[in-house]
């Protein structure tokens, strides 16, 4: 048994621990056991094969770290010597390349690159005494990610299990200006209540990440099916094990009627969102149409949910009057949005996920929930919006309605 640290995007932390919990369940493991919440992750501990089912098939996590030691520290020389006492010779070769990363919360080191500069020369000389080669390292594609996290007074060394970051799916050619990481998406299709077989509508779908990400749900595909892991070169890699878990893969029967639906302003993105469904196995349709938002109608006669990233700042004026100030435009643009909401989508729930916290002023209705969450360092909101026909101005607009117009 091994205690792991699954990062993720801040706010998305109880969606991971129920994810994990329900990946315990669906792969019948008895050992995947689901720990503590602390901001930016979740600590949970299993087996080896564990770590495996997590990289496979957890959408919201960012990686999965193995803890390798945990010890009090006062100074770098403290770091340096735990690290040297590591035998990481049982997990890879000097032959491996590594790279080393370090995070730190109020730690009292006044240097976190000489701090990371530390743990590569004792992982380095821990070889080279033993046997008198060290890894090299590689910045860019390492075979090894050593990561260390320091707080106050302790510091912990992790062996990254992942590889590349898991939002890295494997599938993604193209992006747009400010794609949604897959992660991010996957957590926010799971905070809105989406479930396969639920109508889905994104009417901003830019390159596509929210569809694609419900697609492979629906198709039952896993989220790390198309790619590799830095697991796979560890030397104690369960190769059968691995395959036994890729075998037990059963997608879901493809479904008869679209359930999934999105449009953009641009063609351009329409058919990057359309290639980027093909590149990830998506063998069923999904609708897209070049439209713009303000123009749209519900593509389904059952009510569903419309989960959307809308453009805020310059992607607003990308296809708009560059004469026109960008708040202005924002303005309009949301006030037409509105209206589009209110009179066309009466029964749907709507989420919107933005950086911009005045959104509900803007669109001058009231929103029934809003979740923090974190897109990278980025502080946003989703916002949800039950459309129930005559009930959705906000109360703070209805003076305004009644006060005559300025000439």
């Amino acid at each position: 048994m091994a205690s792991y640290f699954c990062p993720c995007p801040r706010g998305m932390e109880q969606a991971l621990a129920d994810e994990l919990a329900e990946i315990a369940q669906t792969t019948a493991s008895a050992t995947l056991k689901v720990h503590n919440q602390v901001p930016g992750g979740v600590h949970c501990s299993g087996t080896m094969v564990d770590a495996y089912r997590v990289n496979l098939h957890s959408r919201i996590a960012s990686r999965v770290l193995l803890r390798i030691a945990n010890r009090t520290y006062s100074n770098e020389n403290d770091i340096y010597d735990l690290v040297l006492e590591q035998p990481w010779e049982d997990w890879f070769g000097w032959d491996n390349t590594i790279r080393v990363d370090i995070t730190a919360i109020k730690s009292p080191l006044t240097s976190l690159e000489f701090t990371t500069l530390k743990i590569k020369d004792a992982v380095c000389d821990r070889f080279r005494d033993q046997f008198g080669k060290r890894p090299s390292v590689d910045t860019r594609e390492p075979d090894m990610r050593i990561v260390g996290f320091l707080d106050q007074r302790n510091f912990t060394i992790y062996l990254d299990t992942s590889g590349e970051a898991l939002f890295k799916r494997g599938w993604r050619q193209e992006t747009g200006d400010a794609p949604l990481r897959e992660n991010l998406a996957a957590g926010l299709l799971r905070v809105s209540g989406w479930k396969p077989g639920m109508p889905l509508f994104d009417p901003m779908c830019g390159s596509g990440t929210i569809l694609v990400e419900a697609a492979q749900m629906v198709q039952g595909i896993p989220p790390g099916a198309r790619r590799r892991f830095a697991f796979e070169k560890f030397r104690n890699f369960e190769r059968r094990a691995w395959d036994e878990l890729k075998a037990a893969i059963k997608p879901n029967t493809l479904p008869s009627e679209p359930t999934l639906f999105g449009s953009d302003i641009s063609g351009d993105m329409v058919a990057m969102a359309r290639n980027n469904l093909r590149t990830a196995g998506v063998l069923f349709e999904v609708p897209l149409k070049q439209i713009e938002a303000q123009q749209v109608q519900p593509p389904s006669a059952t009510p569903g949910i419309m989960l959307t990233n809308p453009p805020y700042g310059e992607r607003i004026g990308v296809r708009g009057d560059s004469t026109i100030p960008q708040d202005e435009m924002a303005a309009g643009f949301y006030q037409q949005f509105s209206g589009t909401l209110k009179q066309r989508f009466a029964g749907w729930t709507v989420f919107l996920f933005t950086a911009d916290l005045g959104l509900p002023k803007l669109l001058r209705l009231k929103e029934s929930r809003k979740t923090p969450f974190f897109n990278g360092a980025l502080e946003c909101r989703l916002f949800r919006f039950d459309m129930v026909a005559g009930f959705n101005r906000r109360e703070a607009a209805k003076p305004d309605a009644a006060r005559p117009q300025q000439p």
